[in-house]
């Protein structure tokens, strides 16, 4: 072979790295001369892969190395100079692997590059062009793009494994994609090669974890669609018709029996895939693939033609193989040995091809009892020959039809041994061709033959002693490339380290296999071939971890460290020689090995196992060549045999066997098969940091085993023993259940923690010790060994194991020993203690934990964030260590207590959880003044103390008993004892008593084991010996049992000495419940209550303030008759501001009451609206009585003011209808008249005299009738009689009891009595309070609270600035209800809205309204004032400064000072939310003038603007002529309308869109300032108005404004607008616009 000069991978290295050290062998040398091949780069190798003749190394820095036959490049690099992959150079490169032939690498962006022998389309089509290459000789880019999204998107890809002919790559999606050649890509589709990567639709929607490939097979690790359930020890059941890797040899030899609802289709359609057969595509390129020395008659291509098959089972030759080889028959290779040949097929006949069928099957019933180490077998010197029962190799690699051609026996008997040992019988060798027209004929028989059998005919397969040498031919192995690696956070992680949602890797996995299964490689019990991956049901359940692929066999380990084979074991390489091959078998290992890591080859595996000591160890299983004298006293023998026969005898052991070497390698971390090379990772124990880490790990996964073995051969039969429950009692039992399911948690734990170590172990050099799960999960291991813990401390407590330990002995009978095999070195196996100390035991490894971390702390610098992280880690582990041995002793302590204290009375106090901590059975301790022949018993245990009276410790016995929850206890020590007792004052929630010790020493004891009781029960460390100082408030539950209002109440809540105080909540048994505030025992503050009532049998609910255990303040009732009360209370009595709302169920009517209560009833003002009748009241009350002046309205317009008594119109009264027609008289009922009285109808007529009969029916009238004249003066004595408010309520006594509320709130008796500073504590209470009790509060509202948080000056002297502060924060503060006055506005808008809303909108109430709005304004001011003495009276000014900005648009101005009164500061905040209904009162009392003014305004409006400026009488000067419309100017001609004065017209239609007069009378100014501007271009600058002038030209603009209710306008605003401004300039323009309005209303000429 050529050699090219290349450039090595270093010059000189002066000192090898201490990590990631390479060493590799051949694994078929002499077993005593194995020589290494150390590998010395200057940077520390993280990953090797092995291929069939050449390997990758992945140094450090993403640096891709290559050595051994590079036949892409005709290059031949030897191990010692591997050559650096400069085209990889930058990529980043975080994994490599090598196929049979080809390579591929991984970057850490997820792509993928490939290189290499590109024959079956394994490199794919690389990104340099469409046209496929034979071969691939730089690493090129293969895009891996999902086109099944829109648009197609590129896969990042986190895992990489490569075989013979194909290549897989793991998605982070954990998706599988697979491109090349052959049924083992799991592709539906019969064209290959398949150049691009396409997704195995079978595995879709699974959780792939890991992939591997062998030659012609692939395995994949995926994830458990069912998660098995964790609480259940009850082992994964077995398929029916599967065995068992645990079985024993006697089942392991029966007929194997799957189901065929687990297999895929078989075959494809062979037409257009056996006639490339012929098509060289792979001949010439693989030919170089193989060392010197070697022909190429033995290459893997060769025997492409060289496998014969005919239809009847006899071999067929062809003269094609001296075509495609240049070889005759005798093929020999260059050292002179003779080549073996392919074995011949046996068809569906039963003739044999051996002379001797016999001798043959004597030979497989030798083999399978064979006990030796070692067996000798004859084979060629290229091992793989003799690794394939069929032709897999012999024909296409994509076409599985030769695993099709499986022998159909009529002979059913199975045959007890497998036939891969048979190599030693010889038989007539044909180095024929396959013809393919047989081929085709021999798979149509096969499948008509498959096609009329049950499935028991695809699955009962039986390899007899003719079928040991068909199908054979050479097939170098293929390394698996799927093991799991963990990287450093920038590094892609492997695919078998992905992790579940809780960061640890998962236990619930399957195998699923699919390809070529000749060898039985596939696992599934037979030797057919699966186009589709198919799960491997015997290892589902078996928490398999990692598979490896070899060339024909497969490997699995599982979290047990036990390691699973199938598939070809002509050397050994299975580790075992159990049968049938086709389905896992646990290889044989040796006591006290636990594998963790695996790696197969072309013949032979390697495992990595942890031993007796921490530095792992290596086991081989495989062939080993025999020494040169051995050979040389052999080879007379090898003469005499047959030519067919191997030149050299080799030997392989029947279990994996100890390489001494691996000690002199370090620390290894990982290994690598290919070929028949090896090759380990390994490190060395740089300050003892490798060792630990590697300490830990076999600790762990000893601990996992240890932890698995207990569960499967105790616990498991335990808990299904049927007398369990009988035996333990149901409380035991169920105990027992608790600890069954911690332990099996606990288990899980431990076993996925020892699979990510493993991880851990194979980049420890890159890896973050950071991320060790120890210190990311530390919660989750403190939680389950605190849950195990305290379920093994139940159990014991309860007295389980003596019982268990009886039923023990029955369930495991005779084999005591595996109770000793559990059993650790310090434990004995005798008596009922070695379960409790065999339960124990895991407790111990949390010492283990301490003292590793420990150990690799001191490997880092004490400022470092690992040492930091490493130290806390070890100090949590250390105190939960020392916590969890306490309990136990406590447990056991108090199994002892209980076993010499049993009895019926002490039963009763045996709980699993509690815990005894002292008693007084020696009478040192008894209570203050108790009787003199009166015994008492304390006992004090870590949830209660109880104390027994009459009691007698000896025999067991007391009559009654007390017991005091700790929760709910205060411990003090009485100190101010004069008569020198040793007193211990104890405080329960319904009583007190004094403890009296014996001694000083005794009561400092009972002192300290009380409080560090009460401490522990109530989450603190129970280490303090102080006086409960820590314990005077608390959270606790209790039961309360005494008389009370609380009688048999359960609460939930704070407490404080003894007392429930805080935030907490009672619950009745009757259910009645209270959640709330309470204090001092009582509820108190904010709470919520719900009462039953058992008339209506509905319950009643509250939503408010308590004091003193009593409804109290302000709150929300809801009786269970539907009526609402929300309003205020005193001592659980409706008193002060309230509205009850009265539902149908209680009443006949529907009604709402909102005003002034008195003991529970309306007294004093109140709005009474009977929605039913359509009345509404509004006036005085007494006892719920309507008494004393009031006035009612009714939907019919009736309005009555008057007197009223014991509920009825009594007393002189006035009504009036709805067409003015006016009553005023004596009434005795309502709406009945009986007496004098006044009748006034509409047309000015007056009925007077003795008026009789109800007002809607008819009136009896004696009296005179008059007709006033037309020009007779008005009566104004008369008048007045008919005058409206004679009897109404003041408008300042109406609503004193919201006002009163208010002051109460600010923390004052009355209107101004209380302190200031007090008022605004009581602000900041309560806007804290909901701040914190609000959660669901907007961002405005929070921001709004924040803002009120800080307080204007009140105490400065008011300046312009001060005010506007004062004026801003009113302006907050009243747009929170949860202020004070925010509530206060809240609740006036309320009643006023529920006095002249709906039937209330009578327009002779408008008078009344705007009284009470003024009302409002003062009581307001007052509470302003008092919060800001500051603020000058009503009227009076405040000075401005100088260089203050302007005036506030709310404030009345003058030059140089601010008017402030209370409505300019107040009208604004109230104004507003009250405009609504007073507006609609306005306009209906203006109904009459509105509808002449409207009338007019249409009219006039219908006029061009030069006839109505003529009309008007406006000077022409004032005529506009030109007008502008969208930036031009246009003429004004005379038919043009609304054109004049059109910006002025617009201002005063805003009129309408405010609320407050101060903003309306701001409008109408701007409408005059925009009236002069418009009129200024056509005048002289120094114009000034007349009002000849001004009134005809506003009028216009008042006609053209078309302004509605502009009367009502007027009217609001001449009765709400500041007096301040009446007189000035803004007073003068208001005067304008209402002599403009009359004018329209009643100008004749108009």
């Amino acid at each position: 072979m050529e050699n090219r000069e290349e450039r090595p991978a270093y010059e000189q290295v002066l000192t090898p790295p201490e990590r990631g050290l390479l060493h590799i062998w051949q694994s078929a040398g002499p077993r005593q001369e194995l020589s290494l091949g150390r590998v010395l780069l200057s940077r520390p190798v993280l990953q090797v892969t092995l291929g069939e003749h050449h390997g990758l190394l992945l140094t450090q820095g993403g640096q891709v190395y290559s050595f051994g036959e590079l036949l892409w490049r005709d290059l031949s690099i030897p191990l010692s100079a591997p050559v650096l992959e400069e085209s990889l150079l930058g990529k980043s490169v975080v994994r490599v692997a090598a196929g049979g032939f080809h390579c591929g690498a991984l970057s850490e962006q997820g792509s993928v590059y490939m290189w290499g022998e590109n024959t079956a389309g394994q490199c794919g089509l690389t990104e340099k062009g469409t046209v496929t290459n034979i071969t691939v000789s730089e690493p090129c880019l293969v895009s891996v793009v999902d086109s099944e999204v829109v648009p197609p998107a590129g896969v990042r890809v986190t895992d990489l494994a490569c075989g013979r002919e194909h290549s897989l790559a793991l998605s982070s999606q954990n998706e599988l994609w697979a491109w090349g050649s052959g049924c083992q890509l799991g592709l539906v589709t019969n064209n290959f090669p398949v150049w691009r990567p396409q997704k195995v639709e079978h595995l879709a929607g699974r959780h792939v974890i890991q992939v591997a490939c062998g030659a012609y097979h692939s395995l994949a690790l995926v994830r458990s669609l069912l998660p098995q359930n964790n609480n259940t020890l009850r082992p994964p059941e077995k398929k029916e018709r599967g065995p068992s890797p645990h079985s024993s040899v006697t089942e392991r030899k029966e007929s194997l029996t799957v189901d065929d609802a687990h297999y895929c289709p078989l075959g494809v359609e062979l037409s257009e895939v056996l006639i490339g057969e012929t098509t060289p595509r792979r001949r010439d390129p693989r030919r170089r693939l193989h060392p010197v020395g070697r022909s190429a008659g033995s290459s893997p291509g060769s025997g492409r033609g060289s496998c014969p098959y005919s239809g009847d089972g006899k071999s067929s030759t062809t003269p094609k193989l001296a075509e495609l080889d240049g070889h005759a028959d005798n093929l020999t290779q260059t050292d002179g040995r003779p080549v073996s040949h392919p074995l011949p097929c046996w068809g569906a006949n039963k003739k044999s091809a051996f002379p001797d069928e016999r001798e043959l099957q004597n030979i497989l019933q030798k083999l399978s009892g064979h006990s030796l180490e070692t067996q000798p077998i004859t084979g060629s010197g290229d091992t793989d020959s003799l690794s394939s029962h069929t032709s897999d190799d012999s024909c296409v690699s994509s076409t599985p039809s030769t695993d099709l051609l499986i022998s159909r026996y009529k002979d059913e008997s199975p045959i007890k041994s497998q036939t891969t040992n048979n190599s030693g019988v010889s038989g007539p060798y044909s180095s024929s061709p396959v013809c393919l027209d047989e081929v085709r004929l021999c798979l149509e028989a096969e499948k008509k033959g498959l096609q009329g059998q049950k499935s028991s005919s695809l699955t009962n397969i039986h390899q007899k002693g003719k079928t040991a040498g068909n199908r054979r031919c050479s097939l170098p192995g293929t390394p698996t490339h799927g093991s799991p690696r963990r990287r450093r956070p920038c590094r892609t992680q492997a695919a078998a380290s992905e992790d579940v949602g809780d960061g640890l890797p998962s236990l619930e996995t399957e195998v699923w296999s699919w390809g070529r299964g000749s060898e039985g490689q596939l696992g599934h019990g037979d030797q057919l071939a699966r186009l589709q991956p198919l799960c491997i049901k015997s290892l589902t359940g078996e928490e398999v971890v990692k598979v490896a692929a070899g060339s024909h066999h497969s490997l699995a380990v599982s979290a047990q460290c036990r390691v699973y084979s199938w598939g070809s074991n002509m050397c050994g390489q299975l580790g075992h020689v159990n049968s049938p091959v086709t389905v896992p078998q646990q290889a044989k290992l040796s006591d006290g090995l636990r594998v963790w890591d695996v790696s197969a080859g072309q013949s032979h595996s390697l495992l990595l196992a942890d031993g007796d000591c921490v530095q792992p160890i290596l086991l081989y299983c495989g062939q080993h060549q025999e020494s040169l004298s051995a050979q040389s006293e052999k080879s007379h023998q090898s003469q005499r045999s047959s030519q067919r026969s191997p030149s050299r005898a080799e030997i392989y052991s029947v279990r994996p066997t100890l390489l001494p070497l691996c000690m002199e390698m370090g620390y290894i971390s990982s290994v690598s098969c290919g070929g028949q090379s090896c090759a380990v990772l390994a490190d060395q124990n740089v300050m003892g940091f490798i060792s630990a880490i590697h300490e830990l790990a076999s600790r762990e996964r000893h601990f996992y085993c240890w932890l698995s073995n207990t569960r499967k051969l105790l616990l498991t039969p335990l808990r299904s023993r049927e007398a369990l429950c009988p035996t333990l009692g149901e409380p035991c039992t169920h105990l027992f259940f608790s600890l069954c399911e911690s332990f099996v948690r606990l288990s899980i734990l431990i076993g996925r923690h020892a699979t990510s170590l493993s991880f851990f172990l194979h980049d420890v050099q890159g890896a973050d010790v950071k991320s060790l799960p120890l210190l990311t999960h530390t919660d989750d291991f403190l939680d389950i060994y605190k849950e195990y813990c305290f379920a093994l401390g139940n159990f014991h407590v309860m007295g389980g194991f003596q019982s268990l330990h009886k039923l023990s002995l029955e369930v495991l009978g005779s084999q005591q020993s595996l109770l000793a095999q559990l059993c650790v070195p310090d434990q004995s196996v005798s008596g009922d203690a070695d379960l409790v100390s065999l339960l124990y035991w895991p407790l111990q490894h949390l010492r283990q934990y301490s003292r590793v971390l420990l150990k690799l702390g001191s490997c880092y610098d004490v400022l470092t964030e690992e040492y930091q992280s490493l130290n806390q880690g070890c100090s949590h582990y250390e105190s939960l260590s020392l916590s969890l041995l306490k309990r136990k002793k406590e447990a056991e302590t108090t199994f002892l207590f209980w076993k010499s204290h049993s009895g019926k009375n002490t039963e009763v106090l045996r709980l699993p959880h509690r815990r005894v901590v002292c008693e007084s059975s020696n009478r040192s301790l008894t209570l203050q003044k108790a009787g003199r022949f009166s015994n008492h018993w304390f006992i004090l245990f870590n949830d209660a103390l109880v104390h027994t009276q009459n009691a007698i410790p000896s025999q067991n016995f007391f009559s009654t008993h007390h017991v005091y929850p700790l929760t709910c206890l205060w411990v003090k020590p009485v100190t101010e004892d004069t008569r020198g007792l040793y007193a211990i004052k104890i405080t329960c929630p319904e009583e007190s008593f004094t403890l009296v010790a014996s001694t000083p020493q005794e009561k400092n004891k009972w002192l300290r084991s009380l409080n560090q009781a009460v401490d522990q029960v109530l989450g603190g460390g129970g280490q303090g010996s102080s006086p409960g100082v820590t314990a005077i408030s608390r959270t606790a539950t209790y039961t309360f049992t005494g008389e009370g209002s609380f009688k048999d109440a359960y609460y939930t809540g704070g407490w404080l000495a003894g007392r429930v105080h805080g935030r907490g909540t009672m619950k009745w048994p009757d259910g009645q419940t209270y959640s709330g505030n309470f204090k001092n025992g009582l509820e108190d503050g904010y709470g919520e209550s719900v009462m039953p009532n058992k008339v209506l049998n509905k319950p009643d609910y509250y939503q408010g303030q308590w004091r003193d255990g009593k409804i109290h303040g302000f709150g929300k009732y809801k009786y269970a008759s539907g009526e609402v009360y929300e309003g205020c209370f005193y001592e659980g009595q409706r008193q002060g501001y309230g509205m009850l709302s009265s539902g149908k169920q209680a009443r006949t009517s529907s009604s709402v009451f909102i005003g002034q209560w008195v003991q529970d009833r309306k007294t004093g003002y109140g709005v009474h609206d009977d929605i039913t009748r359509g009345e509404k009241y509004m006036g005085m009350w007494l006892d719920d009585q309507r008494n004393g002046q009031a006035v009612v309205v009714t939907q019919y317009g009736v309005y009555y003011e008057g007197t009223f008594k014991e509920n009825k119109m009594i007393g002189s009264g006035l009504l009036v209808s709805d067409d003015d027609t006016a009553f005023h008289g004596e009434f005795a009922d309502d709406w009945t008249v009986n007496g004098k009285g006044v009748l006034s109808l509409a047309n000015g007529d007056c009925l007077e005299g003795l008026f009789s009969g109800e007002w809607s029916t008819g009136l009896k009238v004696v009296g005179t009738y008059t007709k006033p004249a037309a020009d007779e003066p008005d009566n104004k004595e008369r008048n007045s009689l008919f005058r409206l408010g004679q009897y109404l309520v003041p408008s300042a006594q109406r609503w004193r009891g919201v006002f009163t509320e208010c002051w109460s709130r600010l923390g004052c008796t009355a209107a101004g009595r209380g302190e200031r500073t007090t008022a605004w504590e009581n602000i900041a209470v309560t806007i804290t309070t909901a701040q914190r009790h609000s959660p669901n509060l907007s961002r405005s509202q929070s921001k709004a609270l924040e803002s009120l948080e800080f307080i204007p000056q009140q105490g400065e002297v008011v300046t312009t600035a001060n005010f506007d502060n004062i004026r801003r924060y009113l302006i907050k503060a009243c747009e929170t209800p949860i202020h004070p006055l925010g509530w206060l506005v809240e609740t006036l808008i309320t009643v006023y809205r529920m006095t002249y809303v709906g039937v209330g909108s009578n327009r002779r109430l408008l008078r009344q309204a705007v009284q009470e709005v003024q009302a409002y304004l003062t009581h307001f001011f007052s509470l302003v004032r008092f919060l800001f003495p500051g603020l000058p009276d009503d009227g009076c000014i405040i000075p401005e400064p100088p260089a203050s900005p302007s005036k506030s648009r709310h404030n009345s101005t003058t030059e140089g000072v601010v008017v402030v009164s209370c409505s300019s500061l107040l009208l604004p905040l109230l104004l507003p939310r009250l405009y609504p209904p007073l507006f609609t009162l306005y306009s209906l009392q203006e109904e009459q003038e509105e509808a002449q003014y409207w009338e007019r305004i249409i009219r006039l409006n219908k006029q061009p603007d030069q006839s109505l400026l003529s009309f008007l009488g406006v000077q022409e000067k004032f005529w506009p002529v030109w007008m502008s419309i969208l930036g031009e100017k246009k003429q004004i001609v005379s038919s043009s309308k609304d054109a004049c004065f059109v910006s002025a017209v617009e201002t005063l239609q805003q009129i309408s869109t405010t609320f407050t007069p101060s903003d309306k009378l701001l409008v109408i100014q701007k409408t005059f300032e925009e009236l002069t501007q418009e009129v200024k271009p056509m005048l002289d600058g120094n114009f000034l108005w007349c009002m000849d002038d001004l009134l005809p030209l506003f009028l216009y603009v008042v006609l053209r404004a078309r302004i509605r209710n502009l009367g009502a306008e007027v009217s609001l605003i001449e009765d709400l607008m500041d007096t301040n401004v009446q007189h000035g300039e803004m007073g003068l323009m208001f005067t304008t616009l209402k002599a403009c309005y009359i004018q329209i209303q009643h100008e004749s000429t108009l």
